[in-house]
């Protein structure tokens, strides 16, 4: 029982990781890092994380994978507190690539499903990193109003 709930949520958690992650991916480009999905999605990676770390103590044989989970969320956790927007960038595009590695691992259960995710994920990691040198930053409005407004 207590397995299916752990591998239910652990599911839950990558789909929804995986649908938010290229939202994510676009708020990070934009330097927008206020929005709903920029917080759902390191949510998502963190549940994701504890329901790996719940699924290894059941079976210590997947002990591998939760290094993965555990990397997927450090680098979830950096993006939020890097001060670079190159940086930013390529830790959620980073974290995104290894949803999508296990994702095709689970399912193609090849060489490929480890090996096709890194090779064409660093390009284009790479190049969204570079377009952000061109790309001026997103200005979110402040939440507190301006001092010559407060009461």
């Amino acid at each position: 029982m207590l397995r299916s709930l752990l591998l239910t949520s652990h599911v839950a958690a990558g789909t929804t990781g995986l649908l938010m992650g290229p939202l994510a991916i676009a708020g990070a480009m934009r330097n927008d890092r206020d929005t709903w999905w920029a917080r759902a999605y390191p949510a998502a990676v963190t549940v994701l994380t504890v329901t790996a770390a719940g699924l290894v103590a059941l079976n210590l044989a997947l002990w591998p994978f939760l290094l993965i989970a555990l990397g997927t969320e450090a680098a979830v956790v950096m993006a939020g507190n890097a001060r670079a927007h190159a940086r930013h960038v390529r830790l959620v595009c980073g974290s995104y690539v290894s949803l999508v590695t296990a994702l095709l691992v689970v399912n193609w259960g090849s060489i490929l499903a480890w090996v096709l995710p890194s090779v064409v994920g660093t390009v284009l990691v790479e190049r969204a990193a570079a377009s952000t040198r061109r790309r001026p930053p997103v200005r979110t409005p402040s939440r507190t109003p301006p001092p010559s407004s407060r009461p």
